[in-house]
């Protein structure tokens, strides 16, 4: 059994315009940056034993921040846990796409990553962390469209709800017949009582 908690980045300026981010680098702002310090402090108080990253800088300083409290942990930066691509829809909210290319636009091919190629990355991420890290708690600090496909071929029997909190915690333990979800979008550590 390996237990898996994903992580989604803080909150950036993209996020609150919504602007589709995908593969650009975009930046925490300061309220992501405090988001990220609040779930770095919660974690601190948890037991993991690694924490993996993506590489795209809205996850990696959100895991930075999580690692200075964890000091002793392992911190590895992987390529697969990107977004997913986003194509022509990067940078633009629902209302440029409706102009730019009509409500029909999600039927276009406007260069979005296949939902295959997201789940063939992440399912090979899995696959080595399980057999690297028998019986180890992994952090995946990561991004809400990536975790949410992630989830619905892990735990398929559930629907999870798509919209990912920024800084929400979900926990999934891996087992050989079953995988748990035991913990799902939590952001307790948002709450001013926490």
């Amino acid at each position: 059994m390996t237990t898996f908690g994903f992580v989604r980045h803080g909150v950036t300026a993209w996020n609150k315009e919504k602007r589709a981010q995908g593969s650009s680098d975009i930046p925490l702002d300061e309220e992501g940056i405090e988001m990220a310090e609040r779930v770095a402090e919660r974690l601190s108080s948890e037991q993991w034993d690694i924490v993996y990253t993506s590489p795209q800088l809205r996850a990696k300083q959100t895991a930075e921040m999580i690692a200075e409290r964890l000091p002793n942990l392992p911190f590895h930066t992987d390529f697969r846990l990107r977004e997913v691509g986003g194509g022509l829809i990067e940078g633009t909210t629902e209302a440029e796409r409706i102009a730019k290319w009509g409500e029909a636009w999600r039927e276009l091919d406007l260069g979005t990553e296949p939902y295959e190629e997201v789940i063939a990355r992440g399912a090979d991420f899995l696959e080595e962390m399980k057999e690297k890290y028998p019986g180890k708690r992994i952090l995946v600090i990561s991004h809400g469209g990536f975790i949410w496909r992630l989830l619905g071929v892990l735990i398929p029997e559930r629907e999870f709800e798509k919209n990912l909190q920024n800084t929400s915690v979900t926990v999934v333990e891996v087992q050989e017949d079953v995988n748990l979800c035991h913990l799902f979008n939590c952001t307790k550590h948002l709450d001013s009582s926490f």
